[in-house]
């Protein structure tokens, strides 16, 4: 390990310590990971700042209450590889060793997705797409690197993200268009190569509906049958006050059990802000024009949205404590409201409240109720 990154590591842990008591309550000694232990972890996505130490008062949360971490941007194919052969791994490492210091199951993400690649990556020198040839070798030596760099430290790997259309259909991306079907394939057996023991994932957003669902679970039975390794299947959970229903939901975790991979809630946030044009799902390159009709809650939320969305929350958790024989990791996509990708998608510069701890790092009710919830069924 570098020298640096140990001290900036060493930085983040002292300063973290001191404000585990300020920021999550010096008279409750109950934690999420202590509660839900036995059950599932439970964790957040991480950004560069927090990584790197800027963000202690974020890090005394992870430090209390998670057990697991996951990469929310610094792995993926843009930041870590812009250019051809030109790797930048100095924040992955970072990540990996902070994951490493702090005991946490560490999730990588992700190695195969269509949005945030670089141009490059589809593309000769004159503009023109690539063959299917150089694709798949380009797919297989950028998770070979990837992966191997970290062989035996991370944990587990969205191999996969977001293939799959809401009907069903297979999303026309340049891996599919230029590849075909079998690049999801390829992608899992070229990480399977590089890491034997690392966990893969398939991962995906709005799983509840009927269309992605069930062309999910063919998916993943296929490459079951094929023997192709994966191990399980991350169900975003950017969940809207009336989207989906806890009852469909509950569909959709027993419908991705029967299938026999391990079931992860991942990217979980849950937003109050209306949605422009009804748009329920979670593609990043969605995103619509800033009106105030759609940032209704700049000054904060009124009591009644604020105990709606506890409750619904609380809701979606005794559902996971339900079916945690089916799940192995619950995961949000952030620590706190103000770090949320949600502020910004898909309308930029909004005051949402997706995540358990508000804005002065604070636990919301929620975060009590679950932890009496799992303590009651120890």
């Amino acid at each position: 390990m570098k020298r640096k990154s140990m001290i900036m590591i060493l930085l983040v842990l002292a300063g973290s310590s001191l404000m585990i008591s300020a920021c999550t309550g010096a008279g409750n000694d109950k934690a999420l990971k202590d509660a839900l232990d036995g059950r599932f972890y439970i964790g957040a996505a991480l950004n560069t700042a927090q990584v790197a130490g800027k963000d202690s008062a974020s890090m005394a949360i992870v430090l209390k209450h998670f057990n697991t971490i996951t990469a929310e941007n610094c792995m993926k194919s843009g930041m870590i590889q812009p250019r051809e052969g030109e790797f930048r791994f100095e924040d992955a490492d970072r990540f990996v060793e902070l994951g490493e210091k702090l005991g946490m199951h560490i999730v990588g993400h992700t190695l195969v997705w269509h949005s945030q690649a670089p141009r490059w990556f589809f593309t000769d020198s004159v503009g023109n797409d690539v063959t299917r040839e150089v694709l798949v070798e380009r797919m297989k030596t950028h998770i070979h690197t990837v992966v191997g760099r970290y062989k035996g430290r991370v944990h587990g790997w969205d191999v996969v993200n977001e293939a799959i259309e809401n009907d069903g259909s297979w999303r026309k991306t340049k891996f599919y268009e230029i590849i075909g079907e079998d690049y999801i394939d390829l992608a899992f057996q070229f990480a399977h190569e590089a890491d034997p023991d690392a966990e893969l994932y398939y991962n995906d957003y709005s799983m509840a509906d009927a269309g992605r669902r069930d062309a999910v679970v063919r998916m993943v039975n296929g490459l079951k049958s094929r023997g192709v390794r994966i191990d399980g299947i991350g169900l975003q959970g950017h969940f809207l006050m009336n989207y989906p229903s806890v009852e469909e939901y509950e569909k959709t975790l027993v419908a991705f059990g029967e299938t026999g991979a391990k079931l992860m809630i991942t990217e979980l946030d849950q937003t109050v802000l209306p949605m422009p044009g009804q748009n329920r799902g979670a593609n990043v390159g969605d995103q619509a024009e800033y009106q105030a009709a759609m940032n209704p809650y700049v000054a904060g939320l009124p009591d009644s949205v604020a105990t709606a969305w506890n409750d619904r929350m609380e809701a979606f958790f005794d559902l996971f404590l339900k079916h945690s024989d089916k799940i192995t990791r619950v995961t949000l996509w952030g620590v706190t409201d103000n770090h949320s990708w949600k502020n910004n998608w898909p309308v930029r510069g909004r005051t949402d409240y997706p995540l358990l701890f508000d804005r002065n790092y604070q636990p919301k009710p929620v975060v009590g109720a679950i932890i009496e919830a799992a303590s009651k069924m120890k």
